[in-house]
Formats: C-alpha cells, sequence, structure tokens
C-alpha cells in the first residue's frame, strides 16, 4: 500500500507530506488548494509525463518521492521488474520511487535510491496504483480492459486458449518463412548444375598446395641440379661428411698420444650427424619433384580448374580452397530448401489445419465461460449502480464473436442503458465522466476480491452527486476498503464522513505567495473541517452537529460492517 507521499515545489505545493493509512483515507480541502497536486504528484512518480511548467515559479526543480509497503504477490512482481532492470531489492518490503522535474528541461527518477528511468515507474504503476477520476485515463473504457476484467472475474481458462494461440502463431511463422523462400525451377535447375560442378572438383584442404607444387615442378630440372650439388657437398666424394670421417680417424688416434683429445670426438660424431640427417632431409624434399612432362601437366590442370572455379563462384583466385568448399555448403542447402519447400508446406499446412481447430476449440470453450461470466457481472455491477443513483439504469457485456486472434475469438464491449426504453449503448459513447467514475467505482466493488492492486485512488468520485448518493458513495469506498487501500479526493462531507484517515489540503498566502499544507485531522478538527464541507460558517452550532450526526451515522455503518 502506499505509505507516504512527499512534494516539493510542484505546482502550488512548496513542501508537503503525506501519510496514508490503510482502508479509506478522505483528502478533502476548499478548491484551488492543491488537492489534485497531489494526485499529479503520484502520477509523476509513477512516470506520468514530466514539464517544466509544473514546477513552482521561481523554484529550480519539483520533486515528488512515494513510498509503499509491499507484501504477497505484489512484492513479488515488483521485486521481478527490479531484478530485470537490474534495481536494488525492495528491503522489508519497502519500495521507495523518486521523481525529480527541472525547470531548465528535464527530469531524472530513482527507485530505491538508484537512478531508473521513467519507463521502469511505467512498468511498476499498474501493480501498485489504480487512479480513477474526471482527469485520468478511464481504463473503464478501454477495450483491453474490459476483456481482462470479465476474465478475471470468471476465472476464465484464457491460458488453455493462450497456449493453442500460441502454437498456431510458431506453425504460421514457419509456413512464412518458407514462402518467403522465392525461387523458380530455373533456379533450382543452376544449383543442381552448380553444386554438381563443384563436388566433381572433389575439392580437399590439400588443394591449397598446388601452386606451390605446380611452380617447383615448371622449375624441377633447376632445382633437382641445386639438389644434387647440396648433397654432393653434404656426402658426396671429398664432400664435408668424408672430411668429418677423416678428421674422426685422426682425433682417435691423436687422443692416445694426447687424452685432451678424446674430449672432441662426440663434437665430431654430432656434426657428422647432423651433416648426414641434413642430406637425407634435402634427397626426401626433392622426391615430391618431379621432372616428368605429365606430372607438370596434371599439376596444370588442377591448378587451371581451381583458379577457374573460384573466378567463377569467388570472384577471387587467392581465395582458399575452404571458401569454394563453403559455397557448396550454401548452395546444397539452397537446393535442398527449394527442393523440400512444397513438401514442407504441405506438411505445415496440415498441422496449421489441426491447430486452427484447436484454437477453434478452446476459443469456444473460452466465449462460453465469458458469457457465463458476463451475465453475472453484469447482474452484479447493475445491482451496485441502483445502490450509486441510477435506480433505473442497466449495465450489460456485450460478447461477438470475431476470427481468433491473441485474445480470443470475441469482441467484448461494456454497455450501459441509462434509462428503460432506451437501447444499450457503448459506456464510452453515452457516459459522462461522473458516470463513469460511478460506473468504475460499481465494477471496482464487485471485483473487489479479483483486483490485484494494492490502492485504489478516486478522484473526485463523487461529482456531481450528492445528498444520499453521497452517503452510498462513502459506503462503497469504506467496503472497497476492506480489501484494497483508497484514497479519495472528495467534495462531499457525506462520502468523507465513512474515512478512517482524513486529510484536509489548505493554503495560505504570505509574503505574496501561495503556499499548501497538508494536515491529518481528528476530533475536534474533523468537526470543523465537515461543517465547512456542509456550508457552515466555522464554530456553528447546527453545521457542527449536523457533521457529528454524519460521523456517527457513519461509524455506525463501520462497526456493523465489521462484525
Amino acid at each position: 500500500m502506499l505509505e507516504r507521499l512527499s512534494v516539493s515545489n510542484l505546482a502550488v505545493v512548496e513542501k508537503a507530506e503525506v501519510r496514508f493509512a490503510p482502508g479509506l483515507n478522505a483528502i478533502t480541502g476548499e478548491t484551488g488548494a492543491g488537492k489534485s497536486v497531489l494526485i499529479g504528484a503520484l502520477d509523476l512518480v509513477l512516470g506520468s509525463r514530466a514539464a517544466p511548467s509544473q514546477v513552482r515559479d521561481g523554484a529550480r526543480e519539483a520533486t515528488a518521492t512515494a513510498q509503499f509497503d509491499l507484501s504477497g504477490r505484489t512484492l513479488k512482481a515488483v521485486s521481478a521488474i527490479l531484478e530485470d532492470a537490474g534495481l536494488p531489492p525492495c528491503e522489508d518490503g519497502a519500495l521507495f520511487l523518486r521523481r525529480t522535474v527541472y525547470a531548465a528541461q528535464g527530469a531524472k527518477a530513482w527507485v530505491n535510491d538508484s537512478p531508473a528511468t521513467a519507463a521502469v515507474l511505467r512498468r511498476l504503476a499498474p501493480l501498485l496504483v489504480d487512479i480513477h477520476g474526471p482527469r485520468s485515463n478511464q481504463r473503464i473504457l478501454e477495450e483491453r480492459f474490459q476483456r481482462e476484467t470479465l476474465d478475471s472475474y470468471g476465472g476464465t481458462p484464457f491460458g488453455d486458449y493462450a497456449r493453442d494461440w500460441s502454437a498456431l502463431c510458431e506453425i504460421r511463422d514457419s509456413i512464412s518463412a518458407l514462402e518467403g523462400v522465392d525461387g523458380s525451377d530455373d533456379e533450382a535447375d543452376l544449383l543442381r548444375y552448380q553444386v554438381g560442378e563443384l563436388e566433381a572438383a572433389s575439392l580437399s584442404p590439400d588443394d591449397d598446395e598446388i601452386a606451390a607444387r605446380h611452380k617447383a615442378a615448371a622449375d624441377a630440372g633447376a632445382i633437382l641440379a641445386d639438389a644434387e650439388a647440396i648433397s654432393q657437398a653434404l656426402d658426396g666424394e671429398g664432400g664435408a661428411s668424408e672430411t668429418l670421417f677423416r678428421a674422426q680417424s685422426v682425433t682417435a688416434s691423436l687422443s692416445r698420444r694426447f687424452p685432451k683429445a678424446s674430449e672432441w670426438m662426440p663434437e665430431i660424431e654430432d656434426v657428422l650427424l647432423r651433416i648426414r640427417e641434413l642430406s637425407r632431409t634435402v634427397a626426401d624434399a626433392m622426391s615430391s619433384v618431379s621432372a616428368e612432362p605429365e606430372d607438370l601437366e596434371a599439376l596444370d590442370a588442377r591448378l587451371t580448374l581451381l583458379n577457374g572455379l573460384k573466378r567463377k563462384y569467388l570472384k577471387d583466385r587467392d581465395a582458399p580452397v575452404s571458401a569454394l568448399v563453403a559455397a557448396l555448403e550454401s548452395k546444397r542447402e539452397r537446393l535442398a530448401r527449394l527442393e523440400g519447400r512444397d513438401v514442407e508446406l504441405e506438411r505445415l499446412a496440415a498441422k496449421e489445419k489441426e491447430a486452427l481447430a484447436n484454437v477453434v476449440s478452446a476459443g469456444g470453450r473460452l466465449s462460453s465461460s465469458r458469457k457465463k461470466a458476463a451475465a453475472k457481472l453484469s447482474a452484479a455491477v447493475t445491482r451496485e449502480l441502483k445502490d450509486l443513483g441510477f435506480l433505473h439504469a442497466k449495465f450489460s457485456i456485450e460478447i461477438a464473436s470475431k476470427p481468433p486472434a491473441a485474445d480470443g475469438c470475441d469482441t467484448i464491449v461494456f454497455m450501459f442503458e441509462p434509462n428503460p426504453g432506451e437501447s444499450p449503448r457503448p459506456l464510452g459513447d453515452i457516459a459522462s465522466s461522473g458516470e463513469t467514475a460511478r460506473a468504475m467505482l460499481a465494477l471496482k466493488g464487485v471485483l473487489a476480491a479479483h483486483d490485484s492492486v494494492d490502492t485504489l485512488v478516486f478522484d473526485e468520485i463523487d461529482a456531481n452527486i450528492g445528498g444520499e448518493t453521497g452517503r452510498i458513495v462513502g459506503e462503497k469506498m469504506h467496503d472497497l476498503s476492506r480489501f484494497r487501500q483508497v484514497v479519495a479526493i472528495t467534495h462531499l462531507p457525506q462520502s468523507a464522513a465513512f474515512a478512517d484517515s482524513h486529510l484536509v489540503v489548505s493554503k495560505t498566502v504570505s509574503g505574496g505567495r501561495t503556499r499548501t499544507g497538508v494536515d491529518t485531522v481528528e476530533g475536534e478538527e474533523l468537526l470543523d473541517e465537515m461543517a465547512r464541507m456542509l456550508g457552515g460558517e466555522d464554530g456553528t452550532p447546527s453545521a457542527r452537529a449536523h457533521a457529528g450526526e454524519l460521523l456517527s451515522l457513519a461509524q455506525d455503518y463501520k462497526s456493523k460492517r465489521r462484525r
């Protein structure tokens, strides 16, 4: 629930702090005192549009801070949003929202003292507060709200339908993807030829060495002659090996007369071994160099083939053979999609037909459940409306069939018949702001046990009514407050009398500036405020007596409801 709202330099409010209680909180005060600014401040911290014009004249910035005490499913849902946004969790269920608007331009937001975005505030808003009134967006007129309200009230099997609809959408997405594979028989024929040509080349990683082997084969004569000269120098007659062998023999003889010479033997043997290994390496390398004309011709043909394929499919003769292999795989996949498209489309069409049948079946069950719930909800709201002064009005819900969609197979419209003999029409077409507000109050009264929002705010929901109807509005708001915290801005003492906490907004003028204050009143101060609302001067015995009577009647009603 909403525990505290602090405001500074917002419109006419220089500084104010409001503490809210569980149950019904009534906010009263003279016209222009700043009651609506409090709702505006709450709207601001919940992510509504911020504008420099909201800043009090002469101030650099305006700030609104709201503190909420959360528990249960609300805390769980809020925590999920905070975690997703990378924001600190709510310690002991406490959530702090702050918004600052700058006179120069721009605004900033904080959640639990960490910088956040207005988008995060707007994600949190539907979980925290539901605001209704002449100046707020009347969600009751929105088709989505009407549908979700009916489903919530009736406990309709929407989850079953949603699963079947999701399955149908997945199949249709697959069909769309396949249908998006443009291709003709000519393209398929071309791909078959290209795949065949590339496969016939029997591409191998060894093909990357063909150019080097070709160059070696072209120069084979000179290469073999030079290699032979190296071999002779290393291991031929009069070569390094023969010289070292003689040195080895002389050293062995010398060591008998000069023992230290024996230490040179390992080094001579090591050099001799290395020369012989180098000679074998040269011989091995030359074994792959062929001076035969037919070998050169084969390498030339292979190199010509590879270069031709690279120019044709890669536009780059220096590209590695692996690029040609990748091109082959890509063409194989494309050809497979073209060749298998019709078969797969036929298979998916059968699945789509089956999935659509499931959707229609689930939609039928959903529609049936909605119609049953609509009859009960219509009757319950009509009873509530009679209590609220619409003695002959009727509330109904029109459900018409439509093609399957994400929200079902129904168009749902709240209908209103204000007077007997008139045809029901959509609520949004005929209801005034006051009628809409009372319709919302009636609906909220019926849905109290189903509504998941902890705090309901009614901004002058009792506008343009009075007397007995005003008393009944107060009773309805009190009944609602048994399930949810209710905050109501009201001008009617008959409604305000039912409050569990009464807040008075007042304004004073000092130094040529208007300042707004908010105080919780009780006892004699409450009697004074109620007397003022009844139109009596402060201290008028008759007005105070009437105020006391209203409070007493309201207290009796609340006591009975608690039993």
